[in-house]
């Protein structure tokens, strides 16, 4: 069963992610401001939502331990942390940049969380910087690169790092492994994109062994790649369907899968089932089957 506060948690990231996209893309600068907006929005509700949501920390904080007396790290104090902020976007926005997206996203990475600016919420705000820069940068043009279940994996390795940075200056190590993960998350999406792409060419030949409803169908699947879960009253209406080519889409979703789990195997490409909390009639759900490889 899910942790309510699990689902709070993802709900407030992804909203976060694409309210500091929107701004970007109206040229709203990498800023100190768009950061305390993302984070007001990154802890609105759920764990963290009593740690002054957008407001920079006026109490010293610590990482690990008790106190900061036997703490693991200890950020900048208040008095001296908004100077330290001010450097920071200062190197956000330095003009005739030399240094590579990649190794500049890996730098600002560690200097934020080396700076510790919120009460809470800075290793997800962290983490969200460096999509951010390399959208910025053009890079990436969608946020499809996130580095969070590598930094996950690699855990103590990630933190240890961090710590040789602060207590040795051996940013050499630290960038060695940020390029190694970029790296291999990158091959990973790459690789899930193929499977997908392959899944939807999968399904589109399916869809046309159907037959006559075969047209109408294939709207919902040009659809469902753009938007893979849906809702057949709501498509529908998008697409300009009828309602009968909706509950005859339904029933032709139920005919094949019977449950209607989107992770059981079954020869057609669109499984419907129930909308949870509202299973009445003509409310179902519809799941894309390429959303499977990605659990």
């Amino acid at each position: 069963m899910l942790d309510i506060d699990d689902v709070m948690e993802v709900s407030n990231y992804v909203a976060a992610m694409n309210h500091g996209l929107r701004r970007l893309r109206e040229e709203f600068p990498l800023s100190l401001r768009l950061i305390r907006e993302i984070h007001k929005i990154l802890l609105s509700k759920g764990r963290g939502s009593q740690k002054r949501p957008g407001e920079f920390r006026e109490s010293q904080n610590w990482i690990g331990g008790t106190r900061p007396g036997n703490a693991a790290f200890v950020p900048p104090p208040p008095e001296k942390m908004m100077e330290c902020m001010g450097a920071f976007e200062k190197f956000l926005h330095r003009e005739h940049e030399e240094l590579p997206i990649l190794v500049k996203a890996a730098l600002v990475h560690v200097q934020f969380e080396t700076i510790h600016p919120f009460l809470d919420g800075n290793g997800r705000l962290g983490r969200l910087l460096i999509t951010f820069l390399l959208c910025v940068a053009g890079a990436i043009r969608e946020p499809i690169l996130y580095l969070s279940l590598y930094f996950k994996t690699n855990r103590q390795k990630y933190y240890e790092l961090l710590d040789r940075v602060r207590s040795h200056g051996d940013w050499e190590t630290w960038l060695e492994c940020f390029l190694t993960g970029v790296k291999e998350t990158a091959q990973q999406a790459a690789d899930t994109s193929k499977e997908i792409l392959t899944l939807i060419e999968q399904d589109r030949r399916k869809i046309e062994e159907i037959g006559r409803p075969a047209a109408s169908l294939l709207r919902v699947h040009q659809h469902l790649q753009r938007k893979p879960i849906i809702t057949i009253p709501a498509t529908a209406e998008h697409l300009s369907l009828c309602a009968h080519c909706g509950k005859s889409f339904a029933a032709h979703g139920e005919a094949r899968h019977g449950s209607g789990d989107y992770r059981q195997t079954a020869p057609s490409p669109l499984h419907v089932s129930p909308l949870p909390g509202d299973p009445q009639r003509g409310h179902r759900i519809a799941k894309a089957e390429p959303l499977a490889i990605l659990d």
